[in-house]
């Protein structure tokens, strides 16, 4: 059984990387490390994790998940450094002046310099040195410290101060920058109610949703969060459900009907029975789904951590040995060529990539989310920017999935109502929507006494004996099967046949309404340029031509049985130029969920069949919502690339200089610490 903790203090990328390798290599099977959200997720001993943790990372702090929630995240102000960086420097400033304008340079200014320093980078040389201790040797840190130690070192005493309350103030700014982020993205996801008024004995008691059972009966005033899912038993209202579906328009709901946790009543006064606890609530299941989506990360974030893990140390090399090798070779002095070592290892630091990358995808997620589409990973938000073939199934996707009675057609001298009322009582045991659809269109009481002998005849059709009438109720397959004369084959649109006592009476048309949206949903897959996109069903050839027409799709297969899906989504996947997604109920179709590059759950709300199976769910019916998923998924990896170029390209640059001699440590500082600013408001851009 997966736990998660909470690491509070992880402000470093790199770091969740360290902690996640470092589980992995003790012999956990599985450790995942969410620096967005700060959650440790783990199968093992928690306290050897705990361990393991403050080994690699001292500063941080293990803490149980229940209970505290993210309590502590550092979002306000931390005072402490904002005084520190203050009095840093103003003792920055007496040096600068006793040294430059007065040309004092006696220890007197050396000690105010090394004040300045040691106000300001106290944190970073502790850290550098307890980091070390415990092997993790190239991070931020620890550079930082050489690369000032080294200033120091060789008299540049104001350029080593300098250096260090940059990189702390940047540092100061990147953190209220990350933790801006993540308050964003915890705010598209604050769904939760925090507390539940619990109906007992008469009483309104105010609990924690936590503590409610199936069964128990709560009130939900307007304006109040639903806490959990739930009937209502009592009272009628207007439900705000955009947190959970990305809707704008208010749902009513009344007595009878099911209201999930996360909507917000805003008008009437509901009694409602719970049906499910908080732990199995829809919320939940949103909530855990979006925070885990770190688990499959996309190839991009794979590479740059695999990238990270080796670069750092290579450019360590590498100024180590433009510190030692031209010195050597030419005879020149060793100083100049150690400060230009010591500017490469300021630039070296990874944070912008480290940071920046999972920060966008994480973004990507947390926009999706508000949007009511919830994706399981990165790697699904990669592959559905790739999406060249789309696949609708057509009943509860395309179509309403809600049937009803459109026309009925006579022969041979029998009417409406007859052969209404005769279909329906031989329809009278079926759950078939169409069975359902003719029912309703009879209105009338059914008497299942009437009905003697009933039989299903697969693929075909049903046979029942009502008062010593024979009646069959089916497709065309089933007159020929009982060579039954008539004179239509082919009706557009879902067509029962009826016979009654082996004459032909005439057929019934039943009509599934096709979603207002879908005709937009198919231009706007088109105008994002999707190659193709067909409907797969197995409905009969006649209707689905009819609705592919009208929705101007670019093709369509028929009559097909799951597994029939299954191998048409393989034979697209062998034509397309990119990937193929399909798009279903969640229910019906699992194995083609499964089975497609991209599974894309509809109308699949509570669902948990959608939730297990899909790599993506859309929280409504609206088959709209897949075009804006991919515009979300493009955007994100724009920002990725984006910041990937901008910051390789950055450093490389200011590395090549900082070879020659020509880049100071002010610039590389800015090289690490500005470019990883400009990186993370950039990743935040995805959020509007």
């Amino acid at each position: 059984m997966p736990q998660k903790l909470v690491l509070e203090g992880l402000d470093c990328a790199s770091c969740a990387y360290e902690i996640e390798e470092a589980l992995k290599k003790e012999g956990f099977e599985f450790a995942l490390v969410n620096f967005t959200t700060k959650e440790l997720v783990i199968e093992g001993d928690v306290e050897k994790a705990k361990e393991i943790v403050k080994r690699v990372e001292p500063d941080v702090e293990v803490l149980e998940k229940d209970g505290h929630d993210h309590a502590h995240d550092h979002s306000e102000t931390d005072w402490g450094t904002v005084y520190s960086i203050g009095l840093s420097l103003v003792l920055f400033a007496v040096g600068i002046v006793m040294r430059y304008h007065y040309g004092i340079d006696d220890w007197v200014v050396f000690g105010i310099f090394l004040a300045s320093y040691l106000m300001a980078g106290w944190r970073v040389l502790r850290s550098a040195v307890i980091n070390s201790l415990h092997g993790n040797v190239f991070d931020e840190n620890f550079l930082i410290a050489v690369a000032t130690l080294g200033a120091f070192a060789i008299r540049e005493y104001p350029e080593a101060v300098a250096v260090m309350l940059f990189y702390v103030v940047g540092e100061f700014f990147q953190d209220l920058a990350v933790n801006r982020s993540r308050r964003s993205i915890k705010a598209l996801l604050a769904l939760k109610a925090e507390y539940a008024n619990l109906l007992r004995d008469g009483e309104v008691v105010q609990v924690k949703p936590e503590e409610l059972k199936a069964g128990d009966v709560i009130l939900v005033k307007p304006g109040e969060k639903v806490p959990v899912d739930g009937v209502v038993a009592e009272g009628e209202s207007t439900v705000d459900t955009s947190a959970l579906t990305g809707e704008s328009v208010p749902r009513a709901v009344r007595e009878g009907e099911e209201i999930l946790s996360g909507m917000v009543n805003l008008s009437g006064l509901l009694k409602v029975r719970v049906t499910r606890e908080l732990s199995e609530s829809t919320i939940s299941k949103i909530l855990e789904l979006v925070e885990n989506a770190s688990a499959r990360k996309a190839k991009t974030e794979k590479f740059i951590t695999r990238f990270a893990h080796y670069y750092t140390p290579a450019v360590v090399g590498i100024a180590a040995l433009i510190a030692t090798v031209p010195p050597l070779i030419t005879g020149d002095p060793f100083t100049p060529w150690i400060y230009r070592a010591l500017v490469i290892l300021v630039i070296s630091c990874p944070c912008a990539l480290v940071l920046s990358i999972p920060l966008g995808y994480f973004g990507g997620i947390g926009r999706a989310a508000r949007e009511g589409i919830l994706v399981k990973g990165s790697n699904y938000l990669d592959t559905l920017k790739e999406a060249s073939i789309v696949a609708f199934d057509k009943t509860g996707t395309l179509t309403k999935g809600v049937f009803k009675v459109t026309k009925v057609e006579t022969r041979n001298g029998f009417g409406e109502e007859e052969i209404v009322r005769f279909a329906a009582l031989a329809e009278a045991h079926s759950n078939h929507p169409i069975a359902k659809a003719i029912r309703e269109a009879y209105g009338g009481e059914i008497n299942e006494a009437e009905i003697v002998e009933y039989e299903e005849i697969a693929g075909h059709g049903v046979r029942a004996r009502i008062d010593g009438v024979e009646v069959m109720v089916g497709n065309d397959r089933l007159l020929h099967r009982f060579e039954v004369e008539h004179d239509t084959c082919h009706v557009r649109g879902t067509v029962a046949h009826v016979v009654i006592n082996g004459k032909y009476a005439g057929y019934i048309i039943i009509s599934d309404e096709i979603k207002d949206d879908a005709p937009l949903a198919v231009k706007e897959l088109k105008r994002l340029g999707v190659k193709k996109v067909v409907m797969v069903t197995g409905d009969s050839r006649d209707v689905a031509e009819e609705i592919a027409e009208w929705l101007g799709l670019d093709g369509f297969y028929a009559e097909l049985l799951p597994e029939d899906k299954v191998r048409v989504i393989e034979e697209l996947e062998a034509e397309a130029e990119g990937r193929v997604v399909f798009v279903g109920d969640g229910i019906n179709d699992a194995p083609v969920l499964a089975r497609a590059d991209v599974g894309v759950a509809m109308g699949a709300l509570g669902s948990d069949a959608a939730i297990e199976t899909a790599d993506v769910v859309i929280m409504d019916d609206k088959p709209s919502k897949l075009p804006t998923g991919i515009r979300i998924a493009r955007k994100t990896q724009r920002i990725v690339w984006q910041n990937i170029i901008f910051a390789l390209g950055v450093k490389l640059a200011f590395i090549s200089l900082g070879i020659l001699g020509e880049a100071t440590m002010w610039e590389a500082v800015f090289a690490d610490v500005g470019v990883a600013l400009i990186a993370v408001f950039n990743a935040m851009r995805v959020l509007r």
